[in-house]
């Protein structure tokens, strides 16, 4: 019996001990980032009311730029298609928003990387500069007939956020202590999400149908205009964004940049999102289709090989282990679920309900008023309850949201199951991005806030463009031998709607997994914590 207790009281110390060694690490590994890193100027408890605002009204709406490009061709997709005789041509017409989900989605990967290494503000200056050329370039595609320079265009023009992105997270990562005022602007940028679609979709429908009376058709107006506003964010940012975020003295030592799992990881990415996007515009039969995705595979896992042996892995292997892994995974399920409701909904919407762009912008607009009340409920819930809680109900919220678009009843006012479809998932956008934010930012050091905010919108965005490309899948299969009529195409938008169902069970799925880990965890922990008190004498 005493040989029984003895052992327990052992093994309770050494799991004690164990968790001792891991914070020590931790705290071992922020006491050397902040020895290397040079101090924000002004500090946190140091900088003006009117410049902080400033400071996160730059961050917030880069988030908010980011999204209303999306929405530039989600929207009016048959109004650009026209401009290049595409319109009936669903798969090119996808490719609007797919070829600008892919690269933000894949570029991020490298951008937080570059972020720690030369400076956060630096290189978010530097991605509203590209953002702002090539949507430019973008703009004068309208003087064009030719479809694929406007992808090739949008494709730059994601680059720009890319860079950005991860960047904006992190200089409120790196500027801020951990706690409530950190969650609080974590979530203020993610609630700006949905705003920024609203505006996007919305002034893009305008222009669409109240201005193509000029040469230059007025669906790509848009596009000179977010060029434009790219430049003043980045005026702005430039002189209101504290200095030496994240930024390290020349004593520090030289980091490594992983040159080929850049290259790997990239390229991957690219081939298998392409293969996934092109296999429902040109037909899976093609040879070039999966030989491209197989390649895209091979290269992925090369990278992962070109991880396990670099110096500074763009990807810490620890990001990808125990919560941070759950939450990523979720995000990845839940936002190719929302791809998928995206584009489709705006379908239906042209398509089965006869509604112009502009009522499809004006639609979305109850979404962006609901999206600040879920990212300030998110904040608060993330002091209150376990992160698998608020993840799993964000992930029901992804799936009930698609579940009452997808099976609308043709006819059917918008009142109804659609308001409600966009209420809900706005929920699912604004719970799930700032938690999975705080967790991967509050689980990597101060160095590698880069990297964390990197995983996060990587998946976040790449999950969007991979998920139409599924239902993509979807809909060629079960329509490609039906006569081109509205019931053929009603239900092509429903089976891809069932695709989308089907991602956010995953994550439905995935979450109640991550809630019986954490669940627990919380036991053992408890169990550890009294043997090591009943060991005390």
């Amino acid at each position: 019996m005493e040989s029984s207790s003895r052992k327990n009281s052992q093994d309770a110390n050494r799991d004690v001990s164990q968790g001792s060694k891991y914070i020590e690490e931790d705290e071992i590994l922020e006491i050397k980032s902040s020895l290397n890193t040079l101090k924000p100027t002004p500090p946190p408890e140091e900088i003006s009311v009117i410049r902080e605002i400033l400071f996160l009204f730059c961050v917030a709406v880069q988030q908010m730029l980011t999204q209303a490009g999306v929405a530039q061709t989600t929207n009016p997709s048959t109004a650009i298609a026209k401009t290049f005789g595409v319109e009936d041509l669903n798969g090119e017409k996808s490719w609007f928003t797919a070829s600008y989900s892919l690269t933000v989605g894949t570029f991020i990967l490298i951008a937080g990387r570059l972020g720690d290494m030369y400076g956060y503000k630096k290189i978010y200056l530097i991605g509203f500069a590209w953002f702002a050329v090539w949507s430019l370039v973008a703009g004068f595609s309208g003087f064009t007939t030719s479809q694929i320079f406007f992808d090739v265009a949008r494709a730059m023009q994601g680059i720009g956020p890319a860079l950005s992105i991860p960047n904006a997270m992190a200089l409120i990562g790196h500027y801020y202590p951990k706690g409530f005022k950190k969650d609080l602007c974590m979530c203020l940028y993610g609630s700006v999400a949905p705003t920024g679609f609203m505006l996007g979709a919305l002034f893009s429908g305008l222009v669409a149908e109240l201005v193509d009376t000029m040469a230059l058709p007025g669906v790509f107006l848009g596009y000179f205009l977010l060029g434009i506003a790219c430049v003043l964010v980045s005026v702005l940012g430039y002189f209101a964004i504290p200095q030496n975020i994240g930024n390290f003295d020349s004593e520090r030592e030289e980091d490594t940049f992983d040159w080929f799992g850049s290259l790997f990881g990239v390229c991957g990415l690219v081939l298998i999102n392409f293969a996934w996007n092109q296999g429902p515009n040109v037909g899976w039969d093609k040879a070039y289709v999966y030989i491209l995705l197989i390649v895209g595979f091979i290269l992925i896992g090369l990278f992962f090989v070109a991880e396990s042996k670099a110096k500074d892995p763009l990807i810490p292997s620890v990001a990808l282990k125990g919560e941070t892994g759950f939450v990523l995974g979720c995000i990845a399920a839940g936002w190719s679920c929302f791809g998928v409701w995206l584009y489709y909904t705006f379908q239906w919407n042209e398509f089965v309900d006869n509604q112009s762009p502009i009522i499809g912008g004006v639609h979305f607009v109850p979404a962006a008023i609901v999206g600040y009340v879920a990212a300030a409920l998110t904040a608060v819930l993330l002091q209150k309850l376990p992160l698998s809680i608020v993840m799993h109900f964000a992930m029901l919220f992804f799936l009930i949201g698609i579940i009452l678009m997808g099976t609308r009843p043709v006819g059917q006012i918008y009142w109804t199951q659609k308001f409600f479809s966009l209420i809900i998932q706005s929920f699912g956008m604004d719970m799930s991005f700032p938690a999975g934010t705080v967790i991967l930012s509050n689980s990597l050091p101060k160095s590698q806030q880069g990297i964390a905010a990197s995983l996060v919108a990587t998946f976040q965005n790449y999950a969007i463009s991979i998920g139409l490309g599924f239902a993509g899948t979807v809909e060629y299969y079960q329509t490609r031998n039906l006569p081109d009529t509205l019931d053929s195409k009603i239900h092509g938008f429903r089976v891809a709607f069932y695709m989308g169902m089907g991602l956010a069970g995953c994550g439905v799925i995935l979450s109640l997994i991550f809630i019986l880990k954490q669940y627990k965890e919380r036991i053992h922990l408890r169990k550890s914590e009294k043997s090591a008190l009943s060991s005390i004498p």
